[in-house]
């Protein structure tokens, strides 16, 4: 149903959840300490280097950033109004790093690996009684499909586009809360025929995630 997991047997696929994220949780920390656009031009080819390593399928990834032009264009135009202008580029620049980062961890990382490297952040709720797995769901399902709601969204704006030759519109905005509000309702439906939460553990996810949703 939704395909966002990049079937593959890379070195990215191989390595384990918790570590691509760890390591994209400590390069967004490390990237808002800097300014600098000779650090931020040489961490956006690495990035790119990455998505290029899994070929080219992971090189049409990085389309995904059409679905950031306005609001990134606004950004910059907003710093450009207000003569901090480098300031800006250096804020877009860390913006298209840390979105690219965060979309190779869900294309290369299946969900169920995601949902067992986040739990244990959640693991001390199991001390007064509550599932560590719902919030742990929840959070991989928002690293999970906020790449895929940006690419729901470059669609309706190419669709846009070529119907009316303008780029973008606020009138988007409908049919994108649509296809946001009936993702959400496949998704609560996969959740529910698969046992919610607790339907996703372990060796039982890996057998599921076969189906391209889970992907």
């Amino acid at each position: 149903m939704i395909s966002i997991y990049l079937k593959g047997d890379s070195w990215a696929h191989r390595t384990p959840a918790g570590i691509k994220l760890l390591s994209v949780a400590l390069a967004s920390l490390l990237l808002f300490q800097v300014a600098s656009l000779w650090i931020f031009l040489p961490c956006l080819l690495a990035v790119v280097a990455l998505y290029a390593s899994l070929g080219r399928e992971g090189l049409a990834q990085l389309k995904l950033l059409r679905g950031l032009t306005l609001f990134l264009a606004i950004l910059l135009g907003l710093h450009w109004l207000s003569g901090t202008l480098m300031e800006g580029v250096a804020v877009v620049l860390r913006l298209v790093i840390m979105f690219l980062a965060a979309n190779f961890v869900s294309v290369t990382t299946r969900l169920d690996d995601m949902l067992e490297a986040v739990r244990p952040l959640f693991l001390p709720l199991e001390w007064i009684g509550l599932s560590s797995r719902k919030p742990a769901l929840g959070v991989a399902l928002a690293l999970r499909f906020a790449p895929h709601m940006m690419q729901v969204f470059s669609m309706l704006r190419e669709a846009w586009q070529a119907r009316t030759g303008s780029k973008t519109s606020w009138r988007l905005l409908a049919p994108f809360a649509v296809q946001s509000l009936r993702m959400s309702d496949n998704v609560a439906e996969a959740l529910k025929a698969r046992g919610g939460s607790e339907g996703l553990s372990g060796r039982a996810g890996n057998a599921r995630s076969g189906s391209g949703f889970w992907r």
